[in-house]
């Protein structure tokens, strides 16, 4: 019968296969990782997510008659800069040349449904640029359209695929 391995030797083992935080250093401290090494690739990452607005709310924004104007083309607009300005808002994200940014936004029944996509050709992806584009986005919409409905939400901002570099694709369940 082999013989069983200590809680020790059995922390320790789980503790070698799982995955480690590479912005902390073996101090705790938080730091930028070195992408210098990485191969330069093409990498592409897209986002989704979703402001939840009533119904006559939507039929406002769908017929153009906000407040504010064309909340849509303001809310594009933002996104695809806070893709290009990601790395001044996230402290340790890496400045990218962005070769690619689109924000699609969609009336759906129940919202808006926002989708980013970005790519680049570098040593590291664009996942956080995706979501934050994404993000503002959304609060571009909520900002604009907050006179009329200030129960706006903002939900489900969320990574829903990744290509290239290393660890290749993703797509979310």
């Amino acid at each position: 019968m082999p013989a069983r391995k200590s809680a020790a030797a059995r922390k320790s083992a789980g503790a070698a296969k799982r995955k480690t935080l590479t912005h902390i250093d073996e101090r705790g401290a938080a730091r930028m990782v070195d992408v210098g090494a990485k191969a330069v690739t093409e990498r592409r990452a897209t986002a989704r997510g979703m402001l939840l607005v009533s119904s006559e709310t939507l039929a406002l924004v769908r017929d153009g008659r906000t407040p504010k104007g064309d909340v849509l083309a303001s809310a594009r607009l933002a996104g695809i800069m806070a893709a290009k300005k990601t790395s001044e808002l996230i402290p340790l994200a890496h400045p990218l040349p962005i070769t690619h940014a689109s924000v699609d936004l969609t009336i759906e029944s129940t919202g808006i449904a926002i989708e980013a996509t970005v790519a680049t050709t570098a040593q590291t992806g664009v996942e956080m640029e995706a979501l934050t584009a994404v993000a503002v986005a959304g609060l571009t919409l909520y900002d604009m359209l907050k006179a009329i409905e200030r129960g706006a939400r903002l939900t489900d901002v969320r990574l829903v695929a990744k290509s290239g570099g290393r660890s290749g694709e993703y797509r979310a369940q």
